[in-house]
């Protein structure tokens, strides 16, 4: 059964027919019942492409992803996203659109979708400080959500945001309260700026108590395993070395706990780590007792929370930014313990 085919039955058009079964206003309640009573008896389900007629709306949300190795997006963590995301476009018959294109060709894409209406709203990641995206979404009239947020962006915007600073302020005060005063930062990528604000919280965390961090602690790169590995390896071999670890990311994580077994130390005893997690439905943080104390936070649910609010935008019209912003919550594994003595 077919749209077609159910407006023949009914003896109604089939514009008529997708907007009763959308629940339009203009169509009455006495209509609205008999088509969906009609559907249901006829196992009639809506296609998007017959949805998207009625509607004038082309049923599907763009993501557009730069080529670039200087992207943090560009990332496992992302398929958790999209994953999150693509949940709450299924349930509302909306399609994605990914696009991955050359840097050079952003904005370029970014025009051309909004000229020929290919997707009814996009969203964006990985922002960046005075990200150019933004205003020229704005400048399009083309619906967006952010995922995360630009500092120094005055104009406001739509986004969902962890609360970056207060979880690494929080997970450094934590560290410190062990006794740790040597603790290294293993950040990703700070043009990005959810780790300028992780950066911003390690920071504040020693400042609040008159404490200095070391800068030679301090690295920021693309956040893969080895990254963490040569990091980590690197400043084991310190004079001084550190004695916990706060890192941006689980799989910069693995690398650390590869480079203290490799300097013959045993981590949570000799080493303390804490990881950002972002509980990854394929990299889990250990079964029953977590291998790493962890900042959670669930990427998966900030696609479905991006998604739902950029829908729930493009339907209502409404242009009147939306936020949220989550927090994470710290749970103890076996990575962290008291600093070691003459530590």
């Amino acid at each position: 059964m077919n749209l077609k085919k159910l407006s023949t039955l009914l003896g109604l058009s089939q514009t008529t027919v997708s907007r009763a079964l959308n629940d339009y206003p203009e169509v009455s309640e006495a209509t609205r019942k008999r088509v969906k009573d009609a559907a249901r008896a006829y196992n009639y389900s809506a296609n998007t492409r017959a949805k998207g007629l009625a509607t004038g709306r082309s049923m599907a949300i763009g993501h557009v992803i730069p080529i670039s190795t200087q992207h943090e997006m560009v990332n496992p963590v992302f398929a958790d996203f999209i994953a999150g995301a693509g949940e709450i476009y299924s349930r509302n018959d909306h399609d994605m659109l990914l696009s991955v294109v050359a840097d050079i060709d952003e904005e370029r894409i970014y025009r051309e979708l909004a000229a020929k209406a290919s997707v009814d709203g996009v969203i964006i990641h990985g922002p960046r400080a005075n990200d150019p995206r933004i205003k020229l979404l704005q400048e399009l009239g083309l619906p967006f959500v952010v995922h995360g947020r630009t500092s120094d962006e005055v104009a406001d915007y739509s986004w969902v945001d962890v609360n970056n600073r207060r979880s690494f302020q929080r997970a450094t005060e934590f560290l410190l309260d062990l006794g740790h005063r040597r603790i290294a930062l293993i950040n990703g990528l700070e043009l990005m700026d959810f780790a300028q604000r992780r950066k911003d919280g390690f920071l504040a965390a020693h400042a609040n108590r008159d404490l200095a961090a070391d800068p030679a602690l301090m690295v920021s790169e693309e956040m893969t395993e080895d990254f963490g590995y040569r990091s980590a390896s690197e400043m084991l071999r310190r004079a001084l070395p550190p004695t916990a670890f706060l890192v941006s990311s689980m799989i910069a994580a693995i690398g650390v706990r590869r480079a203290i077994g490799d300097a013959g130390k045993k981590m949570g005893r000799d080493v303390s780590v804490i990881i950002h997690d972002d509980e990854l439905s394929y990299l889990p943080n250990g079964v029953e007792i977590p291998i790493f104390t962890a900042a959670k936070s669930s990427v998966r649910l900030a696609g479905q929370l991006c998604a739902k609010m950029l829908l729930d935008i493009i339907a209502s019209g409404d242009r009147t930014p939306h936020n949220k912003l989550l927090e994470t919550e710290l749970t103890l594994g076996d990575s962290t313990g008291p600093a070691p003595e003459g530590g």
